[in-house]
């Protein structure tokens, strides 16, 4: 069918009280702008529902599969609307709307219809009973269960009518903007793609940094890096990625350290980084894709150690009680995995080592680090000062 309208369900933000508006207003006008390129679109909020009306020619799917990524949408219902509300044309729009929708007309239904107006001239049990035998009428195959029917058919009579019956996911959580901005620590790996969609879908507006080290990283590392960050914009909205050029800290680390801390010591320098550029960034966190116990550097005593580096900020871990197959099948979902895979090496896992420690003690790794004094300030402070920056859209 050739629909007109959207009607646009949501769920937690109909929690927000008196603030609900804000999480609608940025909710619309994430819409507006995902749908921009599509067509012309009027998004609007109107008694307490969204709605997406379309004016030209658009693409279903493409239209489907925007509105599916916009954080804060439960549902999508393609709508037909009936501008005269007289109960013979709702009715007529109603039987036209089922042939049309479903060529097997073998199935359960139930009217369920809503007025707004009150002083219209049949209440809603009396459109949900007329309707319904104005259907069984039409159409032998069909009957009614009021407990558990295969197709639920809406009416609302407004200034017009909407007709619908079908519900689209969308993928929920809060609309991007409403809960601060926070800094990824985004690899080329499965879980930090999965970690920033998890935190953006809680509202959170993203940036990312990427720690680059030529040449024992290559630039395909580098742009895969980029693709995965164009991947997660679809839901997390435009990313600024901070791409650090890491060889010359990451060699003195490993020239004065001992190899078994390495991991550790090279985290805790990241994480430095990462909360100096996020501080200029004005963001509240830093988010991470690290699961407990996944490798060595994420037993819960070395999160432990690298988080004391990372002193003026909260490092948040939405993957951090999942299983790799938990976050395997989100990446999945969100389109990231096939990417994550290709067979470039970050940083980290160049310089891993072979026995590293599990167990990490603050003061010993405090003790190590004590040698790259007079050694690594003027390397780090290069790093920072040649900062690639990169939009990912």
């Amino acid at each position: 069918m050739d629909y007109k309208m959207f009607l646009i369900k949501y769920a937690e933000i109909g929690t927000k009280g008196k603030n609900r508006y804000v999480f609608e207003d940025a909710m619309c006008k994430r819409m507006r702008s995902r749908l921009k390129s599509l067509g012309e679109f009027d998004v609007r909020r109107e008694y307490g529902r969204i709605f997406v009306e379309t004016f030209s020619e658009y693409d279903y799917d493409d239209v489907m599969e925007v509105l599916g990524s916009v954080f804060g949408i439960v549902g999508i219902c393609p709508v037909v609307v009936v501008e005269d509300t007289s109960f013979n044309n709702i009715s007529e729009a109603v039987v036209d709307y089922i042939d049309k929708e479903y060529s097997d007309k073998n199935f359960t239904f139930k009217v369920h219809a809503r007025r707004n107006d009150k002083n219209y001239p049949k209440s809603s049990m009396e459109i949900n009973s007329d309707l319904g035998a104005a259907l069984l009428d039409k159409f032998s195959g069909l009957s009614v269960d009021v407990h558990n029917p295969d197709v639920m058919v809406n009416v609302e009579v407004r200034n017009v009518a909407y007709i619908y019956s079908k519900t689209i996911p969308g993928p929920g959580g809060l609309p991007v903007g409403t809960n601060g901005k926070g800094m990824v620590l985004l690899s080329g790996g499965i879980d930090s793609p999965v970690a920033a969609y998890m935190i953006a879908k809680r509202g959170v507006e993203l940036e990312a940094v990427y720690f680059h080290a030529p040449p024992y990283t290559s630039e395909r590392a580098k742009q895969k890096v980029v693709d995965l960050g164009k991947l997660v914009s679809k839901y997390a909205g435009v990313m600024k990625l901070h791409i650090i050029n890491f060889t010359d800290v990451q060699l003195a680390i490993y020239d004065n350290c001992p190899h078994d801390e390495l991991t550790i010591i090279m985290k805790r320098i990241m994480y430095k980084m990462a909360q100096e550029i996020a501080l200029k960034e004005d963001c509240q966190c830093i988010i991470t894709g690290e699961s407990i116990g996944q490798v060595s550097s994420q037993t819960t005593q070395s999160l432990m150690v690298i988080d004391q580096a990372a002193d003026k900020l909260p490092v948040f871990r939405p993957c951090i009680g999942m299983d790799k197959q938990e976050i395997i099948d989100i990446s999945e979902k969100i389109g990231t995995y096939e990417t994550s895979i290709l067979p470039y090496e970050d940083c980290c896992t160049t310089f891993v080592a072979k026995h590293p420690v599990t167990r990490p003690k603050l003061d010993v790794i405090e003790k190590s680090e004590e040698a790259l004094v007079g050694k690594i300030e003027e390397l780090y402070q290069k790093a920072m000062e040649t900062v690639e920056v990169v939009y990912c859209r």
